[in-house]
């Protein structure tokens, strides 16, 4: 089984830098640890000119108006992109307008994007419907689709491949080196979201070209923020990117912007503290009779497991798990239903447990295997070990009780 230093040296590594991003500099007088919060829409300036050259710095994070970003805003897309290891770095008002807003920046009407069946549902409406509307032809591959396959899904007006790894809601882990050598040799970009491995997988090192984070999750950390960041490996692709969510008036406001880098210092503890969590109960549910499959990609049977250890640095605090075919879909609800230290919820990433069915709540193109039992997700929160397993165990009680 794989050690707690093993899904948590990734978070280890990363926490000196993490309490080091946006401080602000020691002065004579002093200065606060945390930066400054700046609300604002109008900027004054002392000339003509001056507004003028500063009008001319969109591309450098200048303070020019409102609606182009803040300077606490500024400071949080120079942060990120420390952390992805990318060039710049826009934050926008959501994850979902994370994936979406490179989507608009690079693709035409006219042109092919290939997209994981694996992918954020609302990514996948909006493929479906929005760019459709707009003339972009769009392709589900199976998430751990090989070489051969993914080539012959290659169109001469492909520009863009996605992926997400893993899945967020089954786990498949894909090669990412893979993809870029496919995407760049056909003249795509790979775009990725990589909100789960934020921290744990450097995405520019294995040929990612454009990086996609809900900042919501992990680097908030308190489930009280809504918004994403794009981070891109090359400064081309930054101009083209910035233009686009200027135009869209993508931004994030300045609370959400100071919540998330207050987040970011202490994301490291936080996520090394709950992938160590999510890893003991992920054992824990293995020797369950009740569990089919445990979708965790740092356990050695999961599927993709050997791609995990090869990428990435660490894991989170989101896994998966199928129950046996022996259970029923109801069963599983009154499970769900009879948690108590498992709130049920949609999201995840933050200080607090939750439990989201998986089963009969899936769009896919290339359905699972229906001879498995019903399936639910779990984030792993700050709570005790010993709590998280009891609910669990108090559940399985329920499960089997509505069979």
């Amino acid at each position: 089984m794989p050690s707690d230093i093993t899904v948590t040296q990734g978070w280890d590594k990363l926490s000196s830098t993490l309490t080091r991003l946006a401080r602000p500099e020691a002065a004579p007088e002093g200065a606060p640890v945390n930066m400054p919060m700046t609300r604002g829409s109008t900027v004054l300036f002392p000339s003509l000119s001056d507004m003028r050259r500063q009008g001319q710095k969109h591309f450098d994070h200048a303070y020019i108006y409102g609606a182009m970003g803040t300077p606490v805003q500024h400071e949080l897309e120079k942060a990120i992109a420390v952390i992805e290891g990318g060039t710049d770095c826009q934050v926008v008002s959501s994850g979902l307008a994370a994936c979406t807003t490179p989507l608009l920046a690079f693709l035409n009407a006219g042109e092919h994007c290939l997209i994981p069946d694996s992918v954020y549902s609302p990514t996948r409406r909006f493929a479906d419907k929005v760019l459709k509307r707009f003339g972009v032809e769009t392709t589900y591959y199976p998430p751990c689709a090989s070489a051969e396959e993914l080539t012959g899904l290659i169109q001469p007006n492909t520009r863009v491949l996605f992926a997400e790894s893993p899945g967020s809601h089954t786990f498949e882990v894909q090669d990412i080196p893979m993809l870029s050598r496919i995407a760049h040799a056909h003249g795509a970009r790979l775009m990725m979201d990589n909100t789960w491995g934020f921290g744990i997988f450097a995405p520019f090192t294995h040929g990612v070209d454009v990086s996609i984070q809900a900042l919501t999750k992990y680097p908030s950390g308190h489930s009280d923020v809504i918004a994403g960041a794009v981070t891109v490996a090359k400064t081309e692709d930054w101009h083209l990117l910035r233009e686009t969510a200027i135009q869209l008036g993508q931004l994030a406001g300045p609370d959400d912007c100071w919540l998330t880098l207050r987040g970011l210092h202490t994301m490291g503890v936080r996520l090394s503290h709950q992938a160590q969590s999510a890893m003991r109960v992920a054992q824990w549910l293995k020797t369950r009779p009740e569990v089919a499959r445990v979708l965790h990609p740092a356990l050695p049977d999961c599927p993709g497991h050997e791609i995990w250890k090869r990428d990435f640095t660490g894991a989170g605090s989101l896994f998966g798990f199928v129950l046996r075919n022996t259970f029923t879909q109801n069963a599983m609800e009154a499970m769900v239903d009879s948690f108590r230290f498992f709130g049920i919820g949609a999201s995840w990433g933050g200080y607090e447990s939750l439990v989201l069915p998986t089963s009969k709540s899936i769009i896919r193109n290339f359905p699972a295997d229906d001879t498995e039992g019903p399936s639910m997700r779990l984030q792993i929160g700050l709570e005790s070990t010993e709590d998280l397993i009891g609910d669990l165990e108090q559940g399985f009680s329920v499960l089997k009780a509505h069979c």
